[in-house]
């Protein structure tokens, strides 16, 4: 029986990287994204490099129905579910002090709310695989904050609490739980930087780092995986 994996915000960046390391490794692989021209284009794009078919689904994080919604579809399409990535996620810049009213609800929703709501939707899933792991994306923002990085600071602070929660309260029933917490990566979010690509690590390299910890989860557990450039933090 092939090993399912939920990978969500699966269409660009490290989530893209995420969903073809996956299906390269025989998962059956389930994503969703705000937007569906960029769902379909990802099912070719997978289809192509990997022989595989991909499920996807259509749904925005910050909406909780709609977390339900995708969760639901996750259920109705996988009877169990190996391999939970939380990966889906937003980056508004700015100063908690100024920046523009709904941000804060806005990331608090996406990278914080959906994982903690997704996650105790397909618990039931991942514990009756008797092979469960989750991985949350994190960022070095989780543990070092820094200027203009407002309400994404304290989003991801609050995710990496989470998952230290989590793995404490499933370490008994062997489901392993990973904090991933990458420094500059060149993704969207970095779209239009001026800066030499010396100081970015590439997507796959982070997806590269995912896939070691899952085929290594049966001896040990990585709970906290932090990635940086060789510049360090920019």
């Amino acid at each position: 029986m092939n090993k399912t994996a939920v990978i969500t915000g699966g269409t660009k960046g490290i989530g893209k990287s995420l969903v073809i390391h996956f299906a390269k490794l025989g998962f059956e692989i389930i994503t969703n994204s705000r937007r569906i021209e960029d769902l379909v284009a990802l099912k070719s794009e997978v289809k192509n490099e990997t022989g595989k078919e991909i499920f996807v689904f259509e749904a925005d994080f910050e909406k909780k129905e709609e977390i339900f919604n995708f969760g639901r579809f996750v259920q109705n399409t996988f009877n169990n579910v190996n391999v939970l990535i939380n990966n889906a996620g937003i980056f508004i810049p700015g100063q908690t002090m100024t920046e523009v009213e709904g941000v804060y609800e806005k990331e608090i929703a996406i990278n914080l709310s959906a994982p903690y709501h997704l996650t105790r939707i397909l618990l039931p899933q991942i514990e009756s695989s008797k092979d469960g792991y989750i991985f949350n994306m994190c960022s070095t923002a989780s543990f070092t904050p820094y200027i203009n990085g407002g309400s994404y600071c304290i989003s991801k602070f609050g995710l990496l609490g989470f998952t230290k929660v989590l793995r404490q309260e499933l370490k008994d029933k062997r489901i392993g739980v990973s904090a991933v917490m990458p420094g500059a990566t060149l993704t969207e979010s970095w779209s239009g930087t001026d800066l030499s690509a010396e100081f970015f690590m590439q997507a796959d390299n982070i997806a590269q780092f995912v896939c070691t910890a899952w085929e290594n989860r049966k001896y040990a557990v990585m709970e906290e995986i932090v990635i940086r450039p060789y510049p360090g933090d920019l």
